[in-house]
């Protein structure tokens, strides 16, 4: 098609991060609205995209290509498969919910205080986060991939650092500490592993001669292009290290915890169910495409970590005393199965695992930004003052209980499905990690339900008394990621028709077959 959809795709967000930055600082409520306007006409580029992609059509669609550094074979080339798809409509659909549950964190703090917190800065910055999560999923030249890897890190670090959440049990000073701290450390882990991916990248253009995704990967099928094995495998480690930093996985996890507990809530979204997933996105698209017989070599060893990722995650979730730390570490066990689903080499594993990454965006902003909603009331993040809520607040509660039975993977809530998928892809080729993995899911029970009932039931705890209720704008952001849940847990077919045919192709790419049924079918 003539229109660059695409591009259009990723430069609204950019174009409306500049502009909504120059507003004046009286407007700010003006650049509140042109921000959330923007994320909703993104949102409506997004929907033609998927409209437009064609599952039982060519492997890569929309593709635009150009020359952009034509003495280093760097072209500007765009294209989405179905797990690129899939995954550019989720950022498109939380980033407006994430703006509006934002909506008055970044407004002036109390009168005499020395910070001051530019309002059309906060909202710039999360859309400039889209634009270039966006044409992550897009980019099918692997220096272009690398450039918009590594520069949604600024934008990420003066959210997490300048724009913290405000609720700190020792104050303000205590609070300031923190974040910075937590965005120094997202900053150098995301770093040193875009420093570790550039020298492969750099690595990957001696061996092949261009940055072209689908050059090299047809090149690779086709035997035209033979890399050396030990080549290959350090290539490999050096995309898969950057990735599973991104991802995370265990035990380049640490970062996580400390910006998702110090960031404002929406902003832990942003990190978890938005910025994250291109880490377990590109292991998809450029470790199985690149380096098949590196990641086959690999996967033993990355199931391990996965298996520890899961388990980690999940027994450290059950020890915390802070909401949004419970939250970060139940994402390290969900990202556990994530990575454990693409390595299982199945394409049940695969599926589950896209569906996964989508699923667990749509879960984790619900019970993310209703535990913001709560702990802004409350001005704590601590666990043991809150009791009670669902006497005083019910709607908050109520949705409070559906975000979290969703972490779990209650049937009926579309991480369910997803789960289920990878469980069951991975059990087909590793029934050992399989049978292993279960015990993340107990473990979820364990630390949703003790939240739940810590927070929610028993005696009203004075501090809480008079908490208000889930507001309007409040329910406009929980209740469509809500009714997704619902609606992907009873009908996960529109997503999974999407992504069947791009995991067949990546299955395909490291020549892989599901293994077959030791007993045949009754006929």
């Amino acid at each position: 098609m003539s229109f660059p959809l695409l591009t259009a795709t990723a430069a609204l967000p950019a174009i409306g991060a500049v502009v909504t930055a120059a507003v004046p600082a009286a407007q700010r409520t003006a650049a509140k609205w042109l921000a959330l306007l923007v994320s909703l006409a993104t949102l409506a580029l997004a929907i033609v995209v998927l409209v437009r992609f064609d599952p039982d059509g060519d492997r890569y669609q929309l593709t635009e290509s150009h020359s952009w550094i034509a003495d280093f074979g760097v072209r500007y080339e765009l294209g989405v498969d179905g797990i690129g798809v899939a995954l550019l409509a989720l950022t498109a659909l939380l980033i407006p919910f994430i703006i509006l549950a934002g909506w008055h964190d970044a407004d002036p703090l109390e009168t005499g205080s020395k910070r001051w917190r530019p309002t059309q800065g906060f909202f710039a910055l999360i859309l400039a986060v889209e634009a270039m999560v966006i044409i992550s999923f897009e980019a099918t030249d692997v220096f272009l991939f690398y450039i918009f890897f590594e520069a949604m890190l600024i934008p990420m670090y003066f959210l997490i650092g300048g724009f913290g959440d405000r609720a700190h049990e020792h104050g303000e000073e205590a609070a300031s500490t923190q974040r910075s701290y937590a965005a120094v450390k997202f900053l150098l882990y995301n770093l040193v592993g875009g420093l570790i991916m550039l020298a492969a990248v750099i690595g990957l253009y001696v061996v092949a001669g261009n940055f072209s995704l689908q050059e090299i990967a047809e090149a690779r099928a086709n035997g035209s292009l033979d890399m050396a094995t030990n080549t290959e495998r350090w290539l490999f480690l050096g995309f898969f290290f950057a990735f599973a930093v991104k991802a995370p996985l265990w035990p380049l996890h640490t970062w996580l915890p400390n910006a998702m507990g110090e960031a404002t809530a929406p902003v832990a979204v942003l990190i978890t169910a938005v910025v994250d997933k291109v880490g377990t996105f590109a292991m998809l698209r450029f470790c199985l495409q690149l380096f098949p017989e590196a990641s086959k070599w690999a996967t033993p060893a990355i199931l391990v970590l996965a298996l520890i990722s899961i388990i980690y995650g999940a027994l450290l979730a059950v020890g915390q005393r802070d909401i949004k730390r419970l939250v970060a570490y139940a994402s390290i066990s969900h990202f556990g199965f994530i990575i454990m689903g693409i390595f299982a080499m199945t394409s049940q594993g695969q599926s589950g695992a896209t569906l996964y990454m989508v699923n667990h965006g749509i879960s984790t902003a619900a019970l993310m930004l209703v535990a913001g909603f709560l702990i802004s009331r409350r001005g704590s993040r601590l666990i043991a003052d809150y009791g009670g809520v669902q006497k005083v607040a019910p709607v908050l509660a109520g949705t409070f209980l559906i975000g979290g039975l969703a972490t779990l993977s209650l049937p009926g809530l579309a991480p369910f499905v997803s789960e289920f998928l990878v469980l069951v892809g991975t059990f087909s080729n590793y029934p050992v990690v399989g049978i292993i993995a279960t015990f993340g899911i107990v473990l979820a029970a364990l630390y949703t339900l003790v939240l739940y009932q810590r927070t929610m039931t028993g005696p009203v705890k004075a501090e809480v008394s008079a908490m208000p209720d889930l507001r309007v704008r409040e329910l406009v952001v929980v209740a469509p990621l809500i009714v997704l849940l619902i609606f992907l847990g009873v009908y996960p077919k529109p997503v999974t028709d999407i992504v069947n045919p791009a995991v067949k192709s990546t299955l395909s790419d490291v020549q892989k077959k599901d293994p077959q049924p030791e007993v045949e079918a009754a006929k």
